[in-house]
């Protein structure tokens, strides 16, 4: 089943997060994307349900293998095409904006080229 483009951003945001902290909580993913607590808790359960996390009794949340591929996937495609766009010359907050809409709905065909473009004119 294909997860949809607000499931790609939790899974992002708890990677990212990870990342930065030894563990994420709601609370942490609600005040990174602004969400209210009620709707991450929602997600956080569709993710869990799906197979994408898992939640500790303490509340702590972790990537799964497979939601830590997809979120890898995706992350590594924000920053890919918010490059090209940097390169393009937009400004950061406008490239990276944009780059988060696109990043739900390319092809992996044409990501491939265009990371690919952008690794032969470096």
């Amino acid at each position: 089943m294909a997860l949809q483009e607000s499931g790609e951003m939790y899974l992002e945001t708890i990677l990212i997060l990870s990342r930065k902290n030894s563990f994420v909580r709601s609370i942490d993913v609600s005040e990174h994307m602004g969400y209210s607590k009620p709707s991450v808790s929602r997600a956080v359960g569709l993710l869990k349900k799906d197979g994408f996390i898992t939640v500790e009794k303490d509340g702590h949340i972790h990537l799964t293998d497979k939601g830590l591929a997809l979120a890898e996937k995706i992350l590594s495609r924000h920053t890919i095409l918010t490059e090209m766009l940097l390169r393009l010359g937009l400004d950061g907050e406008t490239a990276s904006a944009d780059a988060c809409r696109i990043e739900h709905v390319i092809s992996d065909e044409t990501f491939e080229a265009i990371k690919n473009h952008l690794s032969k004119h470096q």
